[in-house]
């Protein structure tokens, strides 16, 4: 589980030229924020939106949200340290819900699997992609993150493999 924070803004795809090029752009910095669970195994996804702030509140509505999809089997999340993921009632409610949360290490986002599928999110659909307002913009954030399971799945499949780089001799360089 993580939030994703994506800014109503251009997000260059990559841009080489000998002209000068001008990219449209609206004023102000709205965001969009995607607070989401992903199924490490079937990559299902389960979300929360909103264009405020995500809190202690969001994270409860996620809970509330897993645990009604009544899998059978007992639900270990996967957090980062974030401060509103670590509260009392955030805990409390996972307690009652019994779900379990697990926290990464800190400085550790490569260890969750969700932030693969914000990166696969901001190159299909924002990058080199002008979106005239902020309706459209979540549109297309919307739009991608349901299509997880359709369009995208084949290719997803491959960015959201459970093969993650492991050190085995590691050495700490004291001087």
């Amino acid at each position: 589980m993580d939030a994703a924070h994506f800014v109503l803004a251009p997000f260059l795809g990559m841009l080489w030229c000998f002209e000068r090029v001008f990219i449209p752009a609206l004023a102000g910095r709205k965001r969009f924020n995607v607070l989401g669970a992903l199924h490490a195994i079937t990559h299902e996804l389960v979300t929360v939106t909103n264009d405020t702030y995500i809190n202690a509140a969001s994270v409860c509505e996620l809970l509330h949200r897993l645990a009604a999809l009544n899998l059978g089997m007992p639900i270990t999340l996967v957090l980062n340290n974030a401060r509103y993921q670590k509260c009392y009632v955030v805990q409390a409610l996972a307690t009652a819900l019994q779900i379990e949360l697990l926290y990464l290490p800190p400085y550790s986002p490569n260890l969750n699997l969700i932030e693969r599928l914000w990166k696969f999110v901001k190159k299909k659909c924002l990058y080199s992609t002008y979106h005239a307002n902020f309706t459209d913009f979540t549109r297309a954030v919307s739009e991608c993150l349901a299509q997880t399971q359709t369009l995208y799945k084949k290719e997803l499949d491959t960015w959201l493999t459970l093969r993650f780089q492991t050190f085995k001799k590691s050495q700490l360089m004291v001087r």
